[in-house]
């Protein structure tokens, strides 16, 4: 980690933080003449620095702040080691961090460790998880009263729909995402493709895949915040909102997962049109989770707004093989490449918990060996499926009572997570509908 700083002599200050789960970076700003100390004893932040709602308040009653003195726990670096921060004027570092206890353990509540666990779950068994993420997000120019997208750098104007995979669109943005690709190689972020979407200056980017989970959650968290940080440098925002317009579609993040042994062998794939066994057993875990798990998907008000019918986002509980209107679904191609895609989560999600929620509720399902229901046809939306919840109330009730979810998190993790959630709740019925498009536009 040194070394990259003594290869980067610009750098005059270093950022240290961490994700809350809110997935907001929570941190400092350190004088780079200070960065040893943080690499070999990391830094120091209240608990409940971690377990903050979306304003970065405390949460009424957690245990975390006065019943223990609102005590510290020790951050240190992840082994992802000293990023750029390219959207900043001034050359600056990253140091991403998780929090531990005095003694060296994981504190539990941290949502990167969440996700370390499960995934040490799947290791002990011989399993190797492979991910992918795929990102949506609109750009918007919120200069105004009302949302709108931006002008085109190139030709000043602005377009009046959407044009769903139109180089035009792209084109029309070259400079940022010029911009914004090569950032993500100096980040060491996978970006792979960009597409224009459904929605007016709606995006979307897909991360590649990668056996390192928590490398893919670590690229997905830093890529939201980089996106947009760039977007804000070139004049406008972009955003990961669920939902910023009524009358277009919401963002999504849709996340692709299959399953190696040591030697890399994808177990998803028997030769057989169905898919092997094993990835039926993590088919129907996560079928059986999916309610419980919804508030990882959901996590905010405004990720309501998004389970719109005929929208794109499924609220019916249901799997398919190549079918775009189902929860889950299985595409097709090459079998050797056989994988799940989950496509219920918005863009306004905690990476590490929507990714620990998902991995283990297939887990669940390999663990048990669960038989799921049969596929789908045809389009789900019209179909007679169980629910996901549909309220945020409904969410938070079902995660904090999930025997699934109990199986997948710690205790601690879901009263944090229930408590900030109800705080939220109560705080965001104070607020106008524009009051709440605001609130979420630059944090989620």
């Amino acid at each position: 980690m040194r070394d990259w700083l003594r290869h980067h002599p610009s750098v005059k200050t270093i950022r240290v933080a961490a994700a809350d789960l809110n997935g907001q970076a929570r941190g400092k700003r350190v004088p780079v003449r200070f960065a040893d100390k943080v690499v070999k004893d990391g830094t120091r932040f209240p608990y409940s620095v971690m377990n903050l709602d979306i304003w970065g308040e405390d949460i009424e009653g957690s245990p975390l702040v006065f019943a223990t003195g609102d005590a510290d726990g020790v951050l240190k670096p992840t082994e992802r080691g000293f990023l750029p921060m390219p959207w900043l004027e001034a050359p600056t570092a990253l140091l991403p961090l998780w929090m531990f206890h005095e003694n060296g353990s994981p504190f539990e509540g941290d949502p990167r460790h969440a996700l370390a666990n499960v995934l040490k779950r799947f290791h002990d068994r011989g399993l190797y998880p492979v991910c992918a993420t795929e990102l949506e997000f609109y750009l918007i120019d919120d200069s105004g009263r009302e949302f709108r997208v931006p002008p085109s750098p190139r030709s000043g104007k602005r377009r009046p729909g959407a044009d769903t995979l139109a180089l035009g669109a792209l084109d029309a943005f070259d400079r940022f995402f010029t911009e914004l690709y090569d950032a993500c190689e100096a980040m060491d972020i996978d970006a792979d493709t960009a597409i224009s979407e459904a929605g007016i200056g709606q995006f979307e980017i897909n991360l590649l895949h990668s056996d390192n989970v928590l490398k893919i959650a670590d690229d997905t968290w830093l890529f939201k915040l980089l996106v947009r940080g760039i977007a804000r440098k070139h004049g406008f925002a972009a955003s990961f909102m669920a939902k910023p317009y009524d009358a277009w579609p919401g963002n999504g993040m849709h996340m692709h997962f299959s399953m190696t042994d040591s030697e890399g062998e994808n177990l998803f794939n028997d030769g057989s049109p169905e898919g092997s066994p094993l990835m039926l057993n993590a088919v129907a875990g996560c079928i059986r989770a999916m309610p419980g798990s919804m508030l990882l998907l959901a996590p905010h008000a405004n990720s309501y707004e998004r389970f719109v019918p005929g929208n794109h986002a499924p609220s019916g509980i249901g799997w398919a093989y190549e079918n775009r209107t189902s929860a889950l679904r299985i595409p097709g191609g090459n079998r050797r490449a056989r994988r799940i895609e989950h496509r219920v989560a918005g863009g306004d999600i905690n990476p590490y918990l929507m990714m620990a929620g998902v991995l283990g509720s297939a887990l669940l399902g390999i663990e048990d060996e669960m038989t799921p229901p049969d596929p789908v046809t045809g389009n789900a939306y019209a179909l007679d499926l169980p629910q996901l919840p549909i309220t945020w109330v409904d969410a938070v009730d079902a995660f904090e009572s999930s025997p699934e979810m109990a199986r997948i998190f710690s205790p601690q993790l879901i009263e944090n997570l229930v408590r900030t959630k109800r705080q939220e709740i109560r705080y965001m019925e104070e607020l106008a509908p524009e009051e709440v498009l605001d609130l979420y536009l630059d944090t989620v």
